[in-house]
């Protein structure tokens, strides 16, 4: 009977933590949403003018394949840079080893594209999203930009601008449909109720702050 009675106990608890635990995600994933509305734009013609285009790293290739995510993100940040929607474009992504080096791939591919040396800038330390949003600010002494990623990613980006008084919006390129989308969009529900634990209860920062390197004189005040 003991036995009996602290499994039922157990399934009890576990079924409230479970309960708990789908309402965090469900709220987190809603309000992302949310907080993020009349911020998001998807025309070239009504997104308006800032300085600085910050690009999302991903990776070019998944195995042999290329990346529709990383596509369009470069055709994006390209066709802003020449629609003079953006002035400079800060390359923020993961640079894990010699090999792979989100930046600097975006780097050589906006090259190709016709935009200016003296326009790109590289943030090798953009591990996640989170390292991305505040190191514009902390290192490149930022305090409003445009993102430039798919939607779902634009509104988590926006979330964690706004924890840390950044002034950003986004211009949300395509997504990938079909299963793939909805994969993404799954994982997307968990990445956003660790960014509202990341911000509101673990507190997380970057992994690297770094000295600041300000883009071309730009300051808080003037961006």
């Amino acid at each position: 009977m003991a036995l009996r009675r602290l499994f039922r106990q157990a399934m009890i608890t576990l079924a409230i933590f479970t309960v708990f635990t789908v309402i965090i995600m469900g709220a987190s994933d809603v309000a992302i949403t949310l907080n993020a509305k009349g911020r998001v734009f998807k025309n070239v013609e009504t997104l308006p003018k800032r300085q600085v285009g910050l690009v999302l790293g991903t990776s070019k290739y998944i195995g042999k394949t290329p990346n529709p995510y990383y596509t369009y993100r470069i055709n994006a940040a390209e066709s802003l840079y020449h629609a003079g929607k953006v002035r400079h474009l800060l390359l923020s992504g993961d640079n894990a080893h010699r090999s792979y080096n989100e930046p600097w791939t975006m780097k050589r591919d906006l090259r190709q594209a016709g935009i200016a040396e003296a326009a790109i800038h590289l943030d090798y330390a953009g591990f996640r999203t989170l390292d991305s949003i505040v190191r514009a600010k902390t290192v490149f002494s930022l305090a409003r930009f445009t993102v430039i990623t798919q939607q779902f990613h634009c509104e988590r980006a926006l979330f964690l601008a706004d924890v840390n008084n950044i002034d950003a919006i986004c211009y949300a390129v395509p997504s990938p449909q079909g299963w793939a989308g909805a994969k993404i969009r799954a994982r997307e529900v968990l990445a956003r109720t660790k960014a509202v634990l990341d911000s509101f209860i673990l507190n997380v920062k970057p992994k690297f702050t770094g000295p600041k390197e300000p883009i071309d004189g730009l300051s808080n005040s003037s961006n």
